[in-house]
């Protein structure tokens, strides 16, 4: 792990954005949908054992995998390029910034042409809750959670690990978030996801906390704004590390953000198609500031290597 190998998967991202679905590592964690079905025929107490083995096994696996690949490559007589771009595509599939910005600007072209409908199918891909009700502010809110919760998980968690770990930790640190995604701790995954979620949450203590003081640096003049409105209501959502970026959010953009029922974060005015916007424009100054700092990171790691 280079801080070339990052910047050229960097570049990767912002150029290209996803690689295609069949050459997609997180893309085969979704295979292991399949898993459910055994498990969840299974006592509480046989779910909670499975869901365990599945959520710290795969992301083991996929660190062995990537480990495993790169240091046969780089043994191997294989055309230099190829050696070069294993790790760069193993990284790549491990973070995200174009993709997460782009779906919000869509769900917000969408809300400015007031086709609500249609924001809500293409919210869709953002969150997990029922977007089919939600009406035109809490379409935007949703859209804005997302992008804020998504700055811990898509993209400064997993260069994190990979400062500290290289390519496998940072891969293992995507397929345990993914199975998070995926199953959770709640209704019928209420014991089989229940490892998933709380492993989860323990990779992300500290990445979501230093994303919260990111997105506050990022704010420029609204940076206190953000950071108090982060140390005042982070608690309120259930997730003890998504409510930080979210908070940080609605005090960095002066707006509400609202999952009805669950929590009300900030004390703004309506979110709505221009705060997506200067949403996403916060999230890609705040990737800007994380990747300097990783590549600051690994520049220092290479250089203590020496």
């Amino acid at each position: 792990m280079t801080v070339g190998t990052f910047a050229v998967a960097l570049g990767w991202d912002l150029a290209c954005g996803e690689p295609p679905a069949v050459l997609h590592p997180t893309v085969w964690v979704g295979r292991a949908a399949a898993l459910e079905r055994p498990a969840l025929r299974l006592p509480p107490i046989g779910q909670l054992v499975a869901g365990a083995a599945v959520g710290l096994g795969l992301p083991a696996l996929a660190a062995v995998f990537s480990r495993a690949l790169t240091r046969r490559l780089s043994r191997s007589r294989r055309p230099a390029l190829l050696r070069a771009l294993a790790p760069v595509w193993l990284l790549k599939s491990a973070f995200s910034v174009r993709m997460l910005v782009r779906e919000a600007e869509l769900v917000a072209d969408c809300l400015d042409r007031g086709e609500l409908d249609a924001a809500r199918w293409r919210l869709r891909s953002l969150v997990s809750r029922e977007t089919g009700r939600l009406d035109r502010a809490h379409v935007a809110s949703a859209a804005i959670e997302s992008l804020a919760e998504n700055v811990t998980d898509s993209f400064v968690a997993p260069w994190c690990y990979a400062a500290a770990g290289g390519v496998p930790a940072a891969l293992a640190y995507r397929v345990a978030n993914t199975l998070d995604s995926m199953w959770g701790y709640h209704g019928r995954y209420e014991h089989f996801g229940k490892a998933a979620a709380r492993i989860d949450d323990a990779l992300n203590f500290l990445p979501a906390r230093l994303s919260a003081a990111l997105i506050a640096l990022a704010a420029g003049r609204r940076a206190r704004d953000a950071w108090t409105t982060a140390r005042r209501e982070h608690a309120r959502t259930e997730s003890p590390n998504a409510g930080w970026t979210m908070a940080a959010a609605a005090g960095a953009l002066g707006v509400w953000l609202e999952k009805p029922g669950a929590y009300r974060l900030g004390r703004g005015a309506d979110p709505d198609p221009e705060a997506i916007r200067r949403a996403a424009r916060l999230v890609t100054r705040t990737a800007v500031i994380a990747a300097l700092l990783t590549a600051a990171a690994m520049t220092a790691r290479e250089r203590r290597g020496r």
